[in-house]
């Protein structure tokens, strides 16, 4: 697939990284091209360097995974490339949320209403982004939104990262609820001092 990652810090790097490594043809979109500051992921196999907006025309699926409050800047820089595609919403509004929006998937969903969003990538820390394997196994990943296309998408880059099941949570009326799942991993992983090399798993009898 040919994918924009737009925000290329932890999340986004990570991601970048196991898609390329999978085959996939990464566009990375940033405000400036003259500060970017990420250029090791440069040194990823089929990886380029684009505005914003160029990397969104380029690609197929676009993943957003920048600070709450760019997001409707981002939006407005890539809303005449993104009809039919697949968004996907790798944010979570923590500690600030769009302005005046509850957070960023219901801003993407109003800003963007001709895109495939849904929300997926969010749930857990980079570090298992970048290393989804514990012992011998990848950890489960989860996605919401009411786009069957975009569903189908974020499970298939899923798998190609290394997850093991990426689960269901439903529509787009659950996507604050996996904003509430990936509190629960933060809540664990630090406030209660675990350490971010955890993560979660669904085990069926």
């Amino acid at each position: 697939m040919k994918i924009s990652i737009i925000g290329t810090g932890n999340v986004g790097g990570a991601l970048a990284t196991q898609w390329a490594k999978a085959g996939h043809q990464i566009f990375l979109g940033t405000r400036d091209l003259s500060k970017f500051d990420d250029k090791h992921l440069l040194q990823n196999p089929n990886t380029s360097l684009h505005s914003i907006a160029e990397s969104a025309e380029k690609a197929e699926v676009i993943l957003i995974a920048a600070v709450p409050q760019a997001v409707q800047a981002i939006a407005a820089q890539i809303k005449d490339f993104v009809s039919q595609k697949t968004i996907i919403d790798a944010m979570n509004s923590v500690r600030v949320k769009p302005e005046g929006f509850e957070n960023t998937f219901e801003a993407l969903k109003m800003l963007l209403p001709e895109s495939e969003i849904v929300k997926c990538f969010n749930s857990t820390g980079f570090e298992n982004m970048a290393n989804p394997i514990y012992k011998g196994e990848g950890i489960d990943m989860f996605v919401a939104g009411s786009s069957k296309k975009g569903k189908e998408i974020a499970q298939k880059l899923s798998s190609d990262a290394g997850f093991s099941t990426c689960w269901d949570f439903g529509a787009d009326d659950k996507a604050q609820l996996l904003e509430h799942f990936a509190l629960s991993w933060i809540n664990l992983a630090i406030m209660q001092g675990h350490g971010r090399n955890m993560a979660f798993k669904i085990i069926k009898r």
